[in-house]
């Protein structure tokens, strides 16, 4: 089993991305979404609802990294200026790694007015709920770039299997292609 962590700021295309790279590889996709979308409904965007789906995907990653599947995606924001976020990361790398999985590193990075076109596409607001608050999701996406780091710098990321891809002129069949490509992936289409 191989893991495919694809992170970037919101809008940026993960999802569409690990669509199809799910599509491509026969790997599976949890998107942050899943969760995200899950415990909303309950608890809003609160702390609350950032613990539970923290625990929920922690306990997802445990069990995927006992199966046989042949690999595994997740998608999530990672806000760079948040310690707890790079802790975070590490707690869920180390479940891949104590059970020998290889792990890769995949930053997706787009302007923001590509990042704005995507925010309202068909296949963004189908599978996330909370998206479909337009005005919300626009303010949200402005904000965080006042109040977070969602990219890496140069060098941040020290891991071997790690490549950063600038997306605005890529499709995310050719961003999948990339991808596949630059890490040694094997594509079975």
């Amino acid at each position: 089993m191989e893991v495919i962590l694809l992170f970037g700021p919101q809008a940026v295309g993960k999802m569409t991305v690990g669509q199809e790279l799910e599509k491509r590889m026969g790997y599976r996709l949890l998107h942050n979404h899943m969760t995200i979308d899950l415990l909303v409904p309950f608890f809003g965007f609160s702390e609350e609802m950032w613990r539970l789906s923290t625990l929920f995907r922690e306990e997802i990653f445990q069990s995927v990294a006992k199966t046989n599947l042949p690999g595994f995606i997740f998608t999530f924001v990672w806000d760079f200026s948040s310690q707890e976020d790079w802790e975070t990361v590490d707690r869920m790398c180390a479940i891949f790694k104590q059970q020998r999985i290889t792990v890769y590193f995949v930053e997706l990075q787009a302007d923001v007015d590509i990042r704005l076109k995507r925010n309202v596409t068909e296949n963004r607001l189908e599978h996330k709920p909370t998206k479909r608050n337009i005005a919300f999701s626009k303010a949200d996406l402005l904000r965080t770039m006042e109040t977070s780091r969602l990219q890496s710098r140069e060098g941040e990321i020290k891991e071997t299997n790690y490549v950063r891809l600038q997306t605005d002129d890529l499709s995310a069949s050719e961003t999948a292609e990339v991808i596949i490509q630059h890490l040694g992936l094997e594509d079975m289409q």
